[in-house]
C-alpha cells in the first residue's frame, strides 16, 4: 500500500530533504504534495487527497501550530494525522505540539528510519508498511 504525503515547510530545500529521506526510508509514498506554509497546505488539501501531513512549526503566514488548530476544527480534515518536524526538541515544545493535536514529532536532524517509524506508527501500519487486513488471503472474505 502507498500513501499520499503533504510536506509543509517554508524552505524548499528542507521539503526536498524530507521527501528524499522518506524515499530512502522505504516508506511507500505514491504522491508527495508540497506547501510553503499552513495557508498553502490548506489549499493543497482541498485539491489533493493526503494520508498524512509532515509540517514544520515556524513558517510565515500560518505556522504549523496554527495549521494543526485549523485542521482539528474542521470535520473534513481533523482525522488527517499531522507529524511536526522541528529543530525545537525540548520536552515542553514536544508536549505543546502533541497537546495541539499532532500525532507525532520528529526532531531535526533525523535519520530515514526515524521518519519511517513515526510515519508507520501514525498511519497505523506494521513494520512492513502494510495494514493487517491487507494480509488476508482472497478466500478469507466475509461473503
Amino acid at each position: 500500500m502507498s500513501f499520499n504525503v503533504l510536506i509543509v515547510d517554508d524552505s524548499g530545500a528542507m521539503r526536498a530533504v524530507i521527501k528524499k529521506i522518506i524515499n530512502i526510508s522505504g516508506f511507500k509514498m505514491s504522491q508527495c504534495v508540497e506547501a510553503g506554509n499552513g495557508r498553502e497546505a490548506l489549499e493543497k488539501i482541498k485539491e489533493n487527497w493526503v494520508d498524512v501531513i509532515i509540517s514544520d512549526i515556524n513558517m510565515p503566514e500560518m505556522n504549523g501550530l496554527e495549521l494543526l488548530q485549523f485542521l482539528n476544527k474542521d470535520p473534513l480534515y481533523q482525522n488527517i494525522p499531522v507529524i511536526i518536524v522541528s529543530t525545537e526538541g525540548s520536552r515542553e515544545r514536544m508536549d505543546e505540539v502533541l497537546n495541539c493535536g499532532a500525532k507525532g514529532f520528529i526532531k531535526k536532524p533525523f535519520l530515514p528510519e526515524d521518519i519511517r517509524s513515526v510515519l508507520y506508527n501514525v498511519i497505523g501500519v506494521g513494520a512492513d508498511g502494510e495494514y493487517q487486513e491487507d494480509r488476508r488471503d482472497a478466500d478469507d472474505g466475509d461473503f
